[in-house]
């Protein structure tokens, strides 16, 4: 009897290991399945608008990844801003789209030869603004990124048209016509949708997809589209000689 007693305690402690271990790698593939899905969706809508185009070679969702490390934060700007050990010397420029696998956690706002500093989405700058798409069930619904609530720790979500329905769930993407972000990254998920002050528009508040607290290895997106004046992007200077674009303003200045 002692010794089933002591294996069953074995048993049960493996058990809760082996509980432990699945749980982990379920919760990676759901990480990994948000930032599928919100791919599929972003291509079957793109495939449904490709059908009536022909000889298309182009798309607002192509960019060129450029790997890099967090090796710096701010402890008095822990929630706006990072540095990275990529510069200007790697290819590196203002307003670059700056991700994770999760999805999208801010641009570049300060470019040195051999490191670059990310503006965050958390950041307070009134000025910053990020054109998105709520992936609906019938169509997508466009609005921007304007702000974060501190006191939920979400982004706020504005100017939707009031005409549209909007539900809890749904996921929110960049749209690539801002100018700077590729089209399709992830952004968040709807929490709760609501009105303005004044009941023209909807806004939503987004849960973020990114994990802004722990930021170690994130992706630096180069859009491979020439980049022009949008929500995103201010006063835009393009080289059209070599395809390259320089951002001279802070994301989203109107």
């Amino acid at each position: 009897k002692p010794t089933n007693y002591i294996t069953g305690i074995f048993n049960d402690i493996n058990s809760l290991l082996n509980t432990y271990e699945e749980n982990k790698r379920l919760k990676m593939r759901l990480e990994d399945f948000a930032v599928l899905q919100a791919e599929v969706n972003t291509l079957q809508s793109e495939n449904e608008s490709l059908k009536e185009l022909v000889g298309k070679e182009e798309s607002l969702a192509d960019f060129n990844p450029l790997n890099a490390t967090v090796i710096a934060r701010n402890p008095d700007q822990w929630e706006e801003k990072i540095i990275l050990n990529k510069g200007s010397s790697h290819g590196v420029e203002l307003n670059m789209a700056v991700m994770t696998a999760n999805g999208l956690i801010g641009k570049i706002s300060l470019v040195t030869p051999f490191t670059s500093e990310v503006e965050l989405l958390h950041t307070n700058n009134p000025n910053y603004r990020v054109s998105a798409i709520v992936q609906g069930e019938k169509s997508d619904i466009f609005g921007l990124i304007e702000g974060y609530d501190v006191e939920r720790n979400e982004l706020i979500l504005k100017r939707i048209d009031s005409s549209f329905k909007v539900n809890v769930g749904e996921q929110v993407v960049t749209s690539g016509l801002g100018g700077v972000f590729p089209k399709g990254i992830p952004i968040g998920e709807i929490t709760e949708v609501t009105t303005d002050d004044y009941g023209l528009t909807k806004l939503a508040y987004v849960k973020p997809a990114a994990d802004f607290s722990l930021l170690e290895d994130v992706v630096i997106a180069q859009r491979t589209v020439i980049s022009v004046d949008g929500s995103d992007g201010g006063n835009t200077n393009a080289d059209l000689t070599n395809g390259t674009t320089n951002e001279t303003t802070d994301e989203g200045e109107e």
